[in-house]
């Protein structure tokens, strides 16, 4: 049979994350290229106790079906939660439990945008985002990155040029692929421009718990007064992208209108993992586990970026970090990025091409991620060694 698909994902292509986590499956393969957490990272005792616990006394709770808003506890634990640490959440905002925070990436979309509105993004930006936006026939306009976040002179070119524009996308904090922090001053300035223009903003935050250095800077929700940011949180990245528990904060209406579409596409989130995620922040040290986390990441990165200084500068430069879990990496002139990327799979070694985070794939790109999260430390040394190699044998 002939299949005939939909317009809305003739034109979608895999993952490229997805398509090189095929590779890092191989244990012969060092994987520089995945985000997951370090595998010391997780609370599997804290986990496995809450759960037994879950299953003994309430069985049913976490068995059966609930409401599409989310299990209630946690949604208030976490409006509390927002309020206290981040000055997240007013009276005109509700929040929605969701399936991760690809889930609120999806819901934002469908609710918000018609075929042919454009979404305004960092360039370059979280390639899950970029294809859920496609999958709705929206357009897509990349704004360029400075050292400290969006270029807020081309995000106005932006605004007033597209007449469409439904939303700004953008991930503040140690920024996907980048790992750019967005100043204070940038987060102010684009609320305002989101303000002049009645846009609104979908701010992505999965990573601003793993802060390693530098001081804290509010996310730009704590200065919605006007109801225009829609604020994307996760479990995904301090307890377990397994569970597949996000949450998001946003204006009611949107968040009514949200709940519908959820309901059309997976009902709730899994109640189970809501019930942990609930029990955890409450009833265990939340705070600690934070500072735990921390510290498992300052060491990681900094070990990673001296294995880049030893082995690929000054050949090969990186942006700075204060968190999350990427460093870009950008290629001299000389070496091609796609046959690097390639040569380096081949020798074992998985890093994920600029390219696949750019809104347009086919333009030019010398940048090449790598995570430090999931390798071992033995295994970043050996992958960043062989990278080194790579690069010297591509110069001469």
């Amino acid at each position: 049979m002939e299949y005939t698909f939909s317009k809305r994902v003739q034109n979608l292509k895999p993952s490229a994350i997805r398509e090189i986590l095929k590779y890092s499956s191989d244990p012969n393969v060092i994987p520089l290229a995945a985000g997951n957490p370090a595998p010391e990272a997780f609370p599997v005792d804290a986990i496995s106790e809450i759960s037994s616990r879950i299953f003994k006394e309430n069985p049913i709770a976490a068995l059966q079906y609930s409401v599409t808003e989310g299990y209630t506890p946690l949604r208030e634990t976490m409006k509390r939660y927002m309020k206290e640490n981040h000055n997240v959440g007013r009276d005109l905002d509700e929040l929605l439990i969701t399936t991760g925070a690809q889930q609120v990436m999806d819901l934002t979309t469908k609710s918000l945008c018609n075929e042919e509105d454009v979404v305004l993004c960092e360039a370059p930006s979280f390639i899950g985002s970029l294809n859920t936006f496609r999958s709705y026939k929206v357009r897509l306009r990349g704004v360029p990155m400075e050292k400290d976040g969006m270029d807020m002179e081309e995000l106005e070119k932006a605004l007033q040029e597209e007449k469409k524009a439904k939303f700004i996308y953008t991930i503040p904090n140690f920024q996907n692929p980048t790992g750019i922090t967005m100043s204070w001053e940038k987060r102010r300035k684009m609320y305002e421009l989101a303000k002049k223009y009645q846009v609104m903003i979908l701010e992505d935050n999965p990573y601003g718990d793993l802060r390693v250095s530098g001081e804290y800077i509010p996310p730009i929700k704590s200065i919605d007064e006007e109801g225009l940011v829609v604020y994307s949180g996760t479990f995904s990245k301090v307890i377990s992208p397994g569970m597949r528990v996000g949450y998001a904060i946003a204006p009611q209406p949107v968040i009514q209108k949200m709940v519908v579409c959820k309901q059309g596409e997976d009902v709730h989130t899994n109640i189970w993992s809501q019930m942990v995620c609930n029990e955890f922040i409450n009833k265990y040290d939340y705070n600690s586990h934070l500072s735990h986390l921390r510290e498992i990441y300052r060491k990681k990165s900094a070990y990673a970026i001296s294995l880049l200084e030893e082995n690929l500068a000054p050949d090969v430069t990186w942006e700075p970090i204060e968190g999350g879990l990427f460093i870009w990496c950008t290629l001299p002139p000389q070496i091609s990025m796609p046959a690097f990327c390639k040569e380096a799979v081949q020798r074992g070694v998985c890093v994920v091409p600029g390219n696949a985070f750019l809104t347009d794939e086919n333009e030019p790109c010398q940048s090449f991620r790598i995570n430090f999260s999931t390798p071992t430390d033995e295994q970043l040394k050996k992958g960043i060694e062989i990278l080194g190699k790579l690069v010297k044998e591509m110069l001469a």
